[in-house]
């Protein structure tokens, strides 16, 4: 199966409030946010790590959106896949459901914990701490899920984070249309975290951010007397 040996850490979450479902990820590796975070709006969240497989976070989210819930989807993922003990998985339903995995071949330190509605992740780590700071961060954070998925990653990464290094960093959170809410990545970066957060607070502080979300219900599509299609404000 297809995989990149992928050491980091994570956090995966749902806001009851909103429905927002999301990833934060940073690693010592480059483009870290085009193989470990995978989103879904109404559907789930899922980070796919150490010995990664894409595929895993793809048929994971085909699952969930087929109303499995995530400690169900986690099942049948570890059923299907042989080396499951290089895997390290972290999922959460639409109902903020979690479960997650972590297999005897990932690399220490490595751990996962499992709170409300989140989960946290990480191997080859300087130490636990990384976990325990991001969950107690995330559990006390306020403000919007992207928000708190930040502050959650940036707390893992004072307290160690990735003993190899920092490289790559990304944050995807979807709401309740069929493209991202927020999809930031940092690819290449002596501090990816705090790049991540630069970039972060530029975007969500856009003056005209709400018109770079169109609603579908926006717009009518369709086709005039043969030409293009055209769209169209309601």
């Amino acid at each position: 199966m297809p995989c990149v040996n992928l050491t980091t850490f994570s956090i995966v979450a749902h806001c009851p409030q909103t429905s927002d479902l999301g990833v934060a990820v940073s690693t010592a590796i480059p483009a870290v946010g085009a193989i470990n975070p995978f989103a879904r709006s109404r559907v789930g969240a899922i980070a796919t790590q150490a010995w990664s497989n894409p595929y895993v976070g793809i048929d994971g989210l085909c699952l969930l959106a087929q109303g499995l819930l995530a400690a169900e989807a986690l099942k049948q993922l570890l059923k299907a896949d042989v080396d499951k003990e290089r895997r390290q998985l972290s999922i959460v339903d639409a109902n903020g459901g979690v479960a997650a995995f972590t297999g005897n071949k990932v690399q220490p330190w490595k751990g996962h914990r499992e709170g409300k509605g989140y989960v946290v992740a990480g191997n080859f780590l300087v130490s636990g701490e990384t976990i325990q700071a991001m969950a107690e961060t995330f559990e006390m954070a306020e403000g919007s899920l992207g928000e708190r998925l930040l502050v959650a990653l940036e707390a893992g990464q004072a307290a160690g984070g990735d003993r190899r290094g920092k490289v790559s960093a990304a944050l995807l959170v979807v709401r309740d249309e069929e493209y991202p809410h927020i999809d930031l990545r940092v690819d290449e970066n002596s501090e990816p975290v705090k790049e991540l957060r630069r970039i972060f607070n530029i975007y969500t502080n856009l003056p005209y951010l709400n018109d770079l979300h169109p609603k579908r219900t926006w717009h009518k599509w369709h086709r005039a007397k043969g030409k293009d299609i055209l769209c169209k404000r309601e």
